[in-house]
């Protein structure tokens, strides 16, 4: 089995000495870096690139730079969603974002886990877990998503959390660790 295919199903693999996965991050790099130094109005060419990164990109998604992913092609992004500013998204085991989600800046959303025994953590090794952004999502400025994490539909994650475990469907949730602070209900339209 290649280190890719035990990346892909959640098992520990080596990410850092596997030609593979390096070259593919390396590619991903390269796509960041030339989509990070196109102009802002050159709207064109910045579809090209971002198409080229994440395939599956929805239609009417707007990510601005600078952005980052480490593969692209394990990140699945519904139509109109929203990027800010200085989003990293880790995608070695897979990260899925809605539609109509609004992600704010300079989030992480991180699917890499190492061991916790050092000489484990030196070989390289890491296990990649998925992430899943439900639809209609918002996602405050400083949001970190950890690996394995699923966030409902329709949710709000205040600015500065720190997503660790599971966040179900229409609820405002914040805090380090993030926790459910109550439903978004009626009262909350304008």
């Amino acid at each position: 089995m290649t280190e890719a295919e035990k990346m892909k199903l959640g098992l520990w693999y080596d990410a850092n000495h596997d030609t593979e996965l390096t070259a593919q991050r390396l590619a991903a790099e390269e796509l960041c870096f030339a989509l990070n130094h196109t102009r802002p109005a050159d709207t064109e060419e910045r579809n090209r690139i971002l198409r080229q990164l994440i395939p599956d990109l929805g239609e009417g998604c707007e990510i601005l730079s600078p952005f980052l992913t480490d593969y692209g092609c394990y990140c699945r992004i519904g139509d109109h969603t929203s990027i800010n500013h200085g989003a990293y998204l880790m995608d070695g085991g897979s990260i899925t974002i809605g539609r109509n989600c609004f992600i704010g800046p300079n989030c992480g959303f991180y699917t890499a886990a190492h061991p916790l025994p050092a000489e484990q953590r030196d070989r390289g090794l890491e296990k990649a877990l998925p992430i899943r952004i439900g639809d209609h999502c918002w996602l405050g400025g400083n949001v970190t998503v950890l690996p394995g994490v699923t966030i409902g539909d329709h949710t709000v994650i205040g600015a500065g959390s720190v997503v660790t475990k599971d966040i179900p469907d229409h609820v405002v949730a914040a805090g380090n660790p993030c926790r459910v602070l109550r439903p978004i209900t009626e009262d909350d339209r304008i």
